[in-house]
């Protein structure tokens, strides 16, 4: 594993502090004839697997496929284990450290009085919520600080329940609970008649994610398009969403364009692929990252390019909570407020430097 991002960024400084100008982390990009987001990320990162850090932070300009940039468009970097150094708008290395881990801490609350707002979420779905993760994992600490900015008058309470199958029913379709996090949305356009679409509201995207490819790399295959995938067989654990497969005209799993393996574990998926009982993993590329990470198999796969998919995190409400369309209205007003006074930013700047320097 490369140093850590706190270590990297340190011997930085100690470095900058002996020249005229502090040394600056991170800051702005102005693609080049001839670059792509792996070639970005090679020449800035020092490793091109960090492409896809750079597509999510991009999103917005970019779009869904990675390879929509054009020459002159100022991508935003962000300063990960301490590269990349000297672009305008960068961070003193100073700043860019991300702060010490400390505990997450919200109120206990008690969902029985109702004098509180309670947000319902669960532990063990690192790097999104983990009550072992800093600050409670990086979509605990965005609702937390969105919840904080919109300050409602009753207060609020986070509440952490591990069984997530309880958590849309009855948790949630009961009021037990007001509002749930982090959960993915179906393509409600294209697939109205999914559970998620008939029953809940969705809040503005916390965090969008990328569903990858993670294939045999003695088996590398091409994936250009929808089509490139037809015929294939596709591994995801038992009990993962599978919308994303079928949705956008794809209809992959309905239509038996694919076979789908659904074992009980990630790393069973994984052993599917290298035995060759599958072509790929498909998930998302911080599960799929980690599981590789832990059990040394960075050598042995390889991370298809094209994301299968772009997935946005949400706070969620069921469609009958008397209160419904004004809690949807409070957190997302708080997310807004955070993204335009920069907090939202320095929030998942931090916790990718963690999760990165963790790969």
């Amino acid at each position: 594993m490369k140093t850590f991002f706190a270590a990297a960024a340190m011997g930085l400084f100690a470095l900058a502090a002996n020249s005229a100008a502090a040394e600056t982390c991170g800051g702005v990009y102005t693609v080049q004839s001839g670059d792509s987001l792996s070639v970005i990320a090679d020449k800035m990162y020092k490793d091109a697997g960090k492409w896809s850090a750079i597509h999510n932070r991009n999103i917005d300009k970019i779009g869904p496929k990675p390879n929509a940039i054009r020459v002159g468009m100022k991508l935003s970097l962000a300063c990960l284990e301490g590269l990349p150094l000297g672009l305008p708008g960068g961070k003193e290395i100073s700043a860019a450290v991300p702060a010490a881990a400390v505990p997450v801490n919200v109120a206990p609350g008690n969902a029985a009085v109702r004098k509180k707002i309670n947000l319902l979420t669960g532990d063990d779905y690192a790097p999104f919520t983990s009550k072992a993760a800093h600050n409670g994992g990086l979509i605990t600490e965005v609702v937390n600080a969105a919840m904080a900015k919109a300050a409602p008058a009753e207060g609020y309470a986070i509440h952490w329940v591990n069984d997530w199958s309880s958590h849309f029913d009855p948790l949630l379709s009961n009021a037990l609970l007001d509002l749930g996090f982090p959960w993915y949305k179906p393509d409600c356009e294209t697939m109205p008649d999914s559970y998620r679409c008939q029953n809940f509201h969705f809040s503005e995207p916390m965090f969008e994610t990328l569903m990858l490819l993670f294939a045999d790399s003695g088996r590398p295959f091409a994936f250009e398009q929808d089509s490139d995938i037809e015929g294939k067989t596709l591994c995801r654990p038992a009990g993962y969403l599978t919308f994303d497969l079928d949705e956008r005209g794809r209809n992959w799993i309905a239509e038996k364009k694919i076979t789908l393996k659904q074992p009980h574990k990630v790393k069973d998926c994984f052993d599917m692929v290298a035995a060759g009982e599958a072509d790929a993993v498909a998930i998302n590329e911080f599960t799929g990252r980690s599981v590789m990470k832990e059990h040394g198999l960075e050598g042995q796969f390889t991370i298809l390019p094209q994301p299968l998919s772009v997935l946005g995190i949400y706070v969620v409400v069921h469609k009958t909570h008397p209160r419904a369309e004004e809690m949807l209205s409070m957190i997302n007003a708080g997310l807004r407020n955070i993204q335009e006074d920069g907090s939202y930013q320095a929030i998942v700047e931090d916790h990718m430097a963690r999760i990165w320097a963790g790969f």
